[in-house]
């Protein structure tokens, strides 16, 4: 069947090449070609508008500023072209009979802002915004350096629609339109990047340094020539080339950075560089170094309980987290302009990101009930019931890379465009010889005068405190606290690979009005994705070791004293220096590995045909893509009772059939509608299909799906978009999406059978019912001209987002029992609010972004369901201009000091689940561009 299919798409594809080829063209016609630059000849400004009035044909320029009208009758034309925030310009063009002539375009003044800066950064995200098919934001490389954000994904939340999910306090996973960034994809020069994490399919874009990015595009509607295997948005990140400006760049950039609580000032740098050594071959590039060290401050706490009608939680713990981060990155552009009709290139870039993380916590663990509780309060006392106090410390190491090599071209001739490229995309994440953690225990059950008491104190519901009362001096005493596990990770690998091929060919038409082009392609990626972990797991010691061997000199825990903890690299220097002392848990060492192990293939070969019809008015685009998808999965059954391991397989395929068609019109030269409709899919977390299968000694199973099928929808975009002034615009969209067969976690208490392992009870992915997603975006930007000096220099850019995403599932103590959720990771409102100022030497820029509350994970039911409450962060940056080319900032991160809150809905309040607060950064510096 995959063969026949084949074959038909290529059979489909000739006859509607052929016959493209043998409709009438004009006997005398040329070709016109140009560049499109600014006045001071600094930069091609891509995305401009041209229209030869005459016969309503219209381009777009590329990236580095070329357009080409093919076919054009003989005869003299106005040339008009069209960019946000530059006057119109209009030329003469007189078209011989045969041959090509060439039309440059120049648009602004010399005193225009149109290359650096915020009006920069506007002018250009409007103009691609205002030139792209369907819906779309863009960010470019000014926008990129007008905030005071530390990665890619920090700036991208600064976009309509567009938000963040951080992880230390830092943005790590990007959510558009509120929905669940599993439902995204990224790629970087046209290749998508694979996850370096285990456990998701969505790109934690933090590890990419935003010195490195020309622009960023996020494309919320899709057309057939694109991947279809998103839901939220396709982000694609573009690196610098050499084409981009007509003139050569070197840029340095230096900066101190300053946390707060670390109260340590560290290092940030950058060098890029764009050079033309021919006139046909030009080299662009950079380098990027951050080091950044924080501490966070946090608080968990789980099974929450009830006596009397007050609520109490079982076990908190409080966490004390110092972590160093650095950052390396570089990428390398090669563009070569190989003759009239061919433009070849090789782009590569390369992130490493690396975390050495400290974690000291404290855990109570409560067996008894409470002697008394309040609404506000639990007192617990050791002569009710084992108090468990446990002390750790965590010493992790882990790396992440992200490698991305493409090379491609273009080549035209005539009416027809040929393109194609070859890429190699691999993530990885690697820890080796983490001691992740060391856990000392004590356990009280003493009465009378050994009696310990915890009371906890719930006023605040974001951060409980306690206080010890009995026998304080037993329970602060470290030689209490004796050894009682300690897991090394010996290794912790996990690898995820793309090879990507693809070729795209397209003949266009001259019509009387308008142009009609026929285009068709193909793509075959193949996907490699493995998890390899082996942890050593010791729990007992020859001899004697306490928290008393190993005490830490202190602590920077801010909310309360935790008592003794053992030093940073304490426990890891006592491991290291007496390992032979160490006595091996075989058993869990043998599950604890097994269970995790899993090796995916992920096979996509796609093919699409579209036709697309330009006018001076209208634009529309239609056709269908196919993606047939294979998967080879494998992993391992582990039998804790019978410690037995083995391995198990399986494979699948399937077919998807994508429609979509997109219409944009302009009935105004300041006004442009946008109509979408689509289909597409997202495929299954690869750690979620893979078969690995862990049954407990309690026969409690936990086990992944090899059966889930993908998400697929069914979507409307619909949009109106108004340009009424200098670098002014007014949006407002709507958006619905049906998705089929969303992926849940859920916990199953029916007894079962799983490859001839028998369980009572089953946690595992399920795909959920259909759920429908449907929401408003509006974005508003406008620079004041209009208003006196010096309040002509304000600008703003505003954009607010509502989504309703909600969905069916079946989970719980009683499967049969549906009950709607909102879907997970999905915030009814965002928004971002930008309020900036240029003028002269001065830039002074604060932005404030919001995120409503959203689920986290799904529960047994309603009051265990876990959310992350609302967040709303300001960032305030500061330029001042020495120089023409050298430039002061100082930028002031999380002025807010906005915390992160989990929590469930338990006895109709909020309980806490986590809890963690990482104060403000500060960063100054000084940049010069050459």
């Amino acid at each position: 069947m995959y063969q026949l299919r084949t074959v038909r798409s290529r059979i489909l594809l000739g006859t509607c090449l052929s016959l493209a080829a043998a409709l009438p063209t004009s006997a005398f016609a040329s070709d016109i070609i140009g560049t499109v630059t600014d006045a001071t000849d600094t930069r091609a400004l891509q995305s401009t508008e041209l229209r030869l009035v005459e016969i309503g044909r219209v381009v777009e320029a590329g990236r580095d500023g070329s357009f080409r009208f093919v076919d054009v009758p003989a005869g003299t034309y106005t040339l008009e072209a069209r960019y946000v925030g530059a006057e119109p310009r209009t030329q003469e063009v007189v078209v011989p009979e045969t041959g090509s002539v060439t039309a440059n375009v120049v648009l602004g003044t010399d005193g225009s802002i149109l290359v650096v800066g915020q009006v920069a950064n506007l002018a250009s995200s409007l103009s691609r915004q205002r030139a792209a098919d369907g819906v779309e934001s863009v960010l470019t490389r000014d926008g990129i350096g007008q905030f005071p954000d530390q990665n890619v994904a920090e700036s991208l939340r600064r976009l309509p629609g567009v938000n963040i999910l951080n992880d230390q306090g830092e943005g790590r996973f990007i959510s558009v339109r509120g929905l669940d960034p599993e439902l995204n994809a990224a790629s970087i020069n046209g290749a998508r990047i694979p996850a370096p994490e285990s456990d998701v399919r969505s790109v934690a874009l933090d590890v990419v340094a935003a010195e490195l990015i020309e622009s960023i595009e996020v494309k919320k509607s899709l057309t057939p020539d694109m991947d279809a295997d998103t839901i939220g948005a396709s982000i694609e990140i573009n690196t610098t080339s050499a084409f981009d400006r007509k003139k050569d760049l070197l840029s340095v950039k230096l900066e101190g950075s300053y946390n707060n609580y670390a109260d340590a000032l560290t290092p940030k740098g950058s060098l890029d560089f764009s050079t033309r050594v021919t006139d046909n071959f030009g080299i662009a590039g950079g380098i990027s170094y951050y080091q950044r060290k924080f501490e966070t401050d946090n608080i968990e706490a789980t099974d929450w309980d009830e006596q009397d009608g007050n609520a109490f939680a079982r076990e908190i713990q409080y966490r004390d987290y110092d972590v160093e981060r650095k950052r390396l990155g570089g990428s390398l552009n090669l563009d070569w302009r190989a003759s009239d009709s061919t433009k070849l290139y090789a782009r590569g870039i390369y992130s490493q990101f690396s975390d050495q993380e400290y974690r000291g916590d404290v855990t109570f663990i409560m067996s008894g009930d409470p002697r008394a509780t309040t609404e506000t309060s639990a007192d617990f006392s050791s002569a009710d019931g084992r108090i468990e106090v446990r002390r750790r410390m965590k010493d992790r190491f882990e790396k992440q890379k992200i490698m991305s090599l493409t090379v491609g071209g273009e080549t035209e001739t005539g009416p027809w465009k040929l393109t194609y490229s070859g890429a190699y995309s691999k993530s990885t994440e690697k820890e080796d010889g983490s001691v992740d953690p060391t856990r000392f225990r004590a356990r009280f059950s003493g009465t009378g005068a050994n009696a310990v008491g915890l009371n906890f104190d719930y006023s605040d519901i974001r951060r409980p405190l306690f206080d010890v009362t009995g026998n304080t001096t037993l329970f602060n005493n470290p030689a209490s606290y004796a050894f009682n596990e300690l897991e090394l990770t010996d290794l912790s690998d996990s690898q995820d690979r793309e090879w990507t091929a693809r070729a795209d060919l397209a003949r266009e038409f001259a019509l009387a009005d308008g142009s009609f082009t026929l285009q068709g392609g193909i793509k075959s990626r193949w996907r490699a994705k493995s998890y390899d972990f082996d942890a050593l797991v010791y729990d007992g010691f020859d001899g004697s070791y306490t928290l008393a061997d190993v005490l830490g000199g202190g602590q920077t825990y801010r909310i309360q004293d935790l008592g003794p903890l053992p030093g940073k690299t304490a426990p890891s220097d006592f491991y290291f220096s007496n390992t032979g002392k160490f006595e091996l848990n075989p058993d869990d060492t043998t599950i604890n590995s097994a269970a995790s192990d899993y090796a995916i293939d992920e096979d996509v070969l796609a093919g699409y045909m579209l036709g697309r019809y330009d006018s001076s008015t209208v634009r529309v685009v239609g056709g269908i893509r196919f993606e047939r998808t294979y998967n080879d999965i494998r992993a391992f059954t582990t039998n804790e009772d019978t410690l037995a391991v083995t391995p198990n397989r399986s494979t699948r395929s399937y077919t998807d059939w994508l429609p979509s068609l997109t219409v944009r019109f302009e009935p105004t030269q300041d006004l442009v509608l946008r109509l979408a409709g689509y289909k597409n899919l997202v495929r299954p977390k690869l750690s979620n299909l893979a078969p690995r299968i862990l049954v407990n000694q309690a026969d409690e199973a936990e086990f992944g799906n090899p059966n889930l099928k993908p998400y697929r929808a069914w979507n409307i975009d619909a949009s109106a978009e108004w340009y009424f002034g200098n670098n002014s615009a007014l949006t407002a969209g709507v958006f619905w999406k049906s998705i089929d067969d969303f992926v849940v976690e859920i916990t199953d208490n029916t007894p079962g059978e799983i490859l001839g392992v028998p369980y009572r009870k089953a946690t595992t992915f399920t795909n959920g019912e259909t759920a429908k997603v449907k929401g408003v975006e509006l974005s508003f930007a406008q620079r004041f001209t209009f208003l006196p000096s010096p309040l002509d220099g304000l600008l703003i850019n505003a954009n607010y987002t509502y989504t309703d995403a909600k969905g069916t599932v079946y989970a719980g103590d009683d499967l049969t029992d549906p009950r709607g959720i909102p879907l997970p990771a999905s915030s009814k409102h965002t928004f971002n609010v930008a309020l900036g100022y240029e003028k002269g030497p001065i830039s002074l820029r604060a932005a404030g972004t919001y995120r409503d509350k959203y689920l986290d994970e799904l529960g047994g039911g309603a009051d265990e369901d876990r959310y992350v409450d609302q967040h709303f962060q300001l960032d305030l940056s500061a330029k001042f201009r020495v120089t023409k080319d050298i430039r002061l900032f100082a930028e002031w991160v999380n002025v807010t000091d906005a915390p992160y809150f989990a929590y469930q809905n338990f006895e109709g309040a909020k309980r806490i689940l986590q809890y963690e607060k990482y104060s403000w950064t500060a960063k100054f510096g000084v940049s010069a561009s050459f």
